[in-house]
């Protein structure tokens, strides 16, 4: 017997590292120490600050995994796992550094493996920080044939008395939303039951949609870190930042206001249309749907009023969709819609 015969390919694992090791190199930036393979991922800490905090946030993609599968698309669903790690991070108000990826499945396919770490680099582009190592697991009898799972880790820095406070948001400032790219990646399990209940394929394009069903919900998680940090080093009073992840607005929205309440406006947002066909095909309630999704929003920031406009103009300027959607009220931590 062998190693092989058991289930698990070394070369494989070989020839997926051979893949991948452009994809890495092109995310490094300064501070990275050493290259691909060693035992420890290495980065310097940047120099500057006068109380450096460390901020580490750990996620995965949760069953939006199961919709790649069977579209057989691996090249997004890297994106969507660093950008549920950089945007936690983010609302701390903290810089993301660099990022490590953990990667399972029964049979190692290097190109599928490769695929799926082109995604993660592509995110660590877009948020700026550096892949410098992870894992790559086979494991025969665990993993349906095809399927994977991935995980990410990442940490990022802040200075001490620039950290993001809930404790600073006072009653009557502005709820800034910042448009999401779709689902991101929360709340599959129901998608994929309503999608099953429907009977439409992937390939369809139901009414309203300028995409394929599939395209649509495989739409990577969108990456917020340039520029909100943008809008922090531009001075912006930005008191509390809500990523808008599992849970929802409901739940999270409350989670950066310090214990107060969020007044939201119907309407004051642009729905996508995928959230319409969910709740109508599926006939989810309103507040289910509140406590399930992002409606639309992927990020939630608190900041005063007079500062409003201002921010809303500077973060379109960066290339955001920006909304007024509310305030902050004097009530036991919780949202009310309007």
């Amino acid at each position: 017997m062998d190693y092989k015969s058991a289930g698990v390919d070394i070369e494989a694992g070989y020839a997926m590292v051979s893949r991948i090791r452009k994809a890495v190199e092109r995310t490094h930036r300064p501070g990275v120490l050493g290259g691909l393979g060693g035992f420890g991922g290495l980065f310097a800490l940047p120099t500057g600050y006068t109380e450096p905090v460390l901020v580490a946030g750990t996620d995965g993609v949760g069953t939006k995994l199961k919709l790649a599968f069977a579209l057989n698309r691996h090249d997004t669903i890297g994106i969507d796992c660093v950008a549920m790690c950089v945007n936690d991070v983010l609302a701390q108000g903290a810089e993301p550094l660099f990022f490590l990826d953990y990667l399972a499945t029964g049979k190692l396919s290097p190109e599928q493996m490769a695929g799926v770490v082109e995604g993660i680099a592509d995110g660590c582009i877009q948020a700026g920080c550096s892949l410098i190592g992870g894992e790559t697991a086979e494991m025969p009898g665990f993993y349906a044939p095809g399927e994977y799972d991935v995980a990410g880790f990442c940490v990022g820095i802040v200075e001490r008395s620039k950290m993001i406070d809930p404790q600073r948001v006072c009653p009557g400032d502005s709820l800034i939303g910042l448009a999401s790219s779709g689902v991101h990646s929360n709340g599959f399990s129901l998608v994929r039951r309503i999608v099953e209940f429907s009977g439409l394929p992937w390939d369809a394009s139901p009414e309203g949609f300028t995409a394929s069903l599939g395209e649509t919900l495989l739409t990577p998680t969108r990456i917020y870190v340039k520029p909100v940090l943008a809008a922090l080093k531009a001075g912006f009073d930005l008191r509390g930042i809500a990523h808008i992840t599992g849970g929802g607005l409901v739940e999270n929205i409350p989670r950066a206001l310090g214990g107060l309440s969020a007044e939201l406006q119907r309407g004051s947002w642009a729905v996508p249309p995928i959230f319409h066909w969910l709740a109508e095909v599926g006939s989810v309630s309103q507040s289910e749907m509140d406590k399930t999704y992002n409606q639309g929003l992927g990020m939630v920031i608190a900041c005063p009023p007079e500062q409003a406009e201002d921010l809303k103009t500077f973060l379109y300027d960066q290339g955001e969709v920006v909304f007024t959607v509310g305030r902050v009220i004097e009530q036991p931590e919780r949202v009310v819609f309007i």
